[in-house]
């Protein structure tokens, strides 16, 4: 795998994460619910996952009957997803240059780390290649305008340098993907903090943590969103 000088700093990063907090540094399996039910996935078609982390989401679509595909830059990620989801295909790989071959894949998700990648643009045309013409995409991004990014993370430089956390807003976002060469079908706010307070206030409830729900506040208003995107 080749990476650039920016791209080690943020490998290095990552595996050190991973090797002192694993999955108590990410959401728990329930919270990847969602992507199933926005994607409308079906069994036996082919998916990727980009910058798989531990393999959160490629076990939970491995359950749902999918043929299961993983990358990360990190090699801890990797070694732990491996384990954690066997069923998938996890390779150490530069979302800049996929190790598959055109046309492969069904569905497309990467959750949490487009804005962590510096030629965001490469990262996406990479993905379109490998992905077939009816493919549908899903990507979680970072909202530049919400009030904790605007107002305490980059004002008071708490931003995570060293893993290159980032953010744009929804115009922004939203000309990157069309740029690219994509189709916008649903924007939605993340949905796992509103899962979350649920189970709070209704702690004896079973929740499905797979069924969208509808926000009363403008999407803009989101923390992250939520893109579901097919091929112009």
């Amino acid at each position: 795998m080749e990476i650039n000088h920016k791209q080690q700093q943020v490998k290095e990063w990552f595996d050190r994460i991973y090797r002192t907090k694993g999955f108590s540094y990410l959401r728990a399996q329930p919270a990847y619910e969602i992507f199933t039910s926005l994607l409308k996935v079906k069994p036996g078609k082919k998916h990727l996952d980009i910058a798989c982390g531990l393999g959160l989401m490629l076990k939970t679509m491995a359950d749902r009957g999918l043929q299961c595909y993983g990358i990360d830059i990190s090699d801890e990620a990797v070694t732990r997803a491996k384990k954690y989801c066997p069923e998938a295909i996890i390779k150490v790989a530069n979302a800049e240059k996929l190790p598959f071959p055109d046309n492969t894949f069904d569905y497309i998700t990467c959750l949490g780390s487009l804005e962590r990648m510096f030629n965001r643009e490469k990262v996406i045309r990479e993905q379109l290649r490998v992905a077939k013409t009816s493919a549908r995409f899903c990507f979680m991004v970072r909202n530049s305008e919400h009030f904790i990014w605007r107002f305490f993370l980059r004002p008071f430089g708490l931003d995570n340098k060293k893993g290159h956390q980032d953010a744009l807003n929804i115009q922004e976002w939203i000309s990157l993907f069309e740029s690219c060469g994509l189709t916008i079908d649903r924007i939605t706010r993340d949905h796992w903090p509103y899962y979350k307070t649920l189970s709070i206030l209704w702690p004896f409830t079973k929740i499905d943590t797979s069924r969208p729900l509808r926000f009363l506040f403008p999407v803009s208003w989101s923390y992250e969103f939520i893109f579901i995107l097919k091929k112009s």
